[in-house]
């Protein structure tokens, strides 16, 4: 015998349909940064802005390496990976959210929670995995740089990233499928703007203890490991620049690392600070505005903090800017 209730999203209910001891969830309630009807025009306007931001940022640093033969190098090769996964990552989350406030409706389906939460944790775990590569490009480049096109040649650009992909896809497949085997409850509000994996979890009425030995485990790995790297990538990074003897060289060789040191530092300096706040307050929802940081501001912020400290990015990108149909690029305007 099926019962159905029905929608309720102001009394926080969700749809569920119950066979004998047998409970299907239909849907979540997403329940954003605030719920003041007055904020709601202004969360609107300022995300769609940001998102935008971020699409056109991230595609002009795309183009721009593509467009430009000097471009075609492993760092920017990884670069134009980085943008890619970065309107990927906020495209999962964003334009979601935008739908719900212009509807002024909460809810997520079942699925599109699932599928949510598939590809956040694809994309940000991707992200750990690419500046760690990253990373230790900058570290061939500086302290073995007669070496450099030898040892990171394409084979193992594409490899690196290939297996950056794989190990990022097979993880995320693993946390959904972890997912699916809970049973959940019929009031689901989720304080959060999108399906974040640990609040997902934590509102499932079976035991979670394997999922979250499992998250735990994930996270050490997926996010330690890359970590760990760039931190001994850098280690040895510094004490290169250290050793060379003019202020000059010190200089351009540290200029070559100061954007990728600059976006590892948001990045991991905001994860930090949102887990940080979610083991002190015990306020969910300054946990999900503390979000916003990692995952929004900080795609963001990286072609900007990339094409402002470069200067073959800004080039590439006056070309690409500047090209006339048919003429091929022309010399900007002074």
């Amino acid at each position: 015998m099926e019962t159905f209730f029905p929608e309720a999203p102001s009394s926080g209910y969700v749809q569920y349909t119950e066979s004998k001891n047998d409970t299907k969830i239909s849907e979540f309630l997403l329940q954003g940064i605030s719920e003041d009807p007055e904020l709601q025009p202004l969360i609107f306007g300022l995300f769609l802005s940001m998102y935008l931001m971020t699409l056109l940022g991230n595609l002009l640093i795309i183009l721009a390496t593509i467009s430009d033969s000097h471009l075609h190098t492993p760092m920017y090769f990884f670069l134009s990976n980085l943008s890619c996964v970065d309107i990927c990552f906020t495209s999962t989350i964003i334009p979601k959210m935008l739908l719900n406030i212009q509807t002024q409706s909460k809810a997520i389906r079942y699925e599109g929670c699932i599928l949510q939460i598939y590809f956040f944790t694809l994309f940000i775990v991707l992200d750990n995995f690419l500046l760690a590569v990253m990373a230790y490009d900058r570290y061939v480049a500086i302290c073995h740089p007669l070496h450099y096109m030898v040892i990171m040649n394409p084979y193992l650009c594409g490899l690196l990233a290939l297996a950056s992909w794989t190990t990022s896809a097979l993880n995320s497949l693993l946390q959904s499928l972890m997912v699916l085997r809970l049973s959940f409850c019929s009031n689901l509000e989720i304080p959060h703007f999108f399906c974040e994996l640990n609040q997902v979890v934590h509102h499932a009425c079976s035991d979670t203890f394997l999922n979250d030995l499992v998250a735990c485990l994930a996270t050490v790995i997926l996010a330690g490991s890359p970590l760990t790297g760039i931190l001994y990538s850098y280690s040895r990074i510094v004490s290169s620049i250290r050793a060379i003897s003019s202020a000059l060289g010190k200089y351009k060789a540290f200029s070559t690392c100061a954007s990728h040191l600059s976006v590892v530092s948001l990045f991991y300096g905001t994860s930090l600070g949102v887990y940080l706040s979610s083991a002190v307050t015990q306020n969910s929802r300054s946990v999900a505005t503390a979000s916003v940081m990692y995952t929004v501001v900080t795609p963001m912020l990286n072609p900007f903090i990339y094409s402002l400290r470069n200067k073959d990015i800004k080039s590439a990108l006056r070309k690409l800017l500047w090209r006339t149909p048919g003429k091929g690029p022309v010399d900007p305007p002074q």
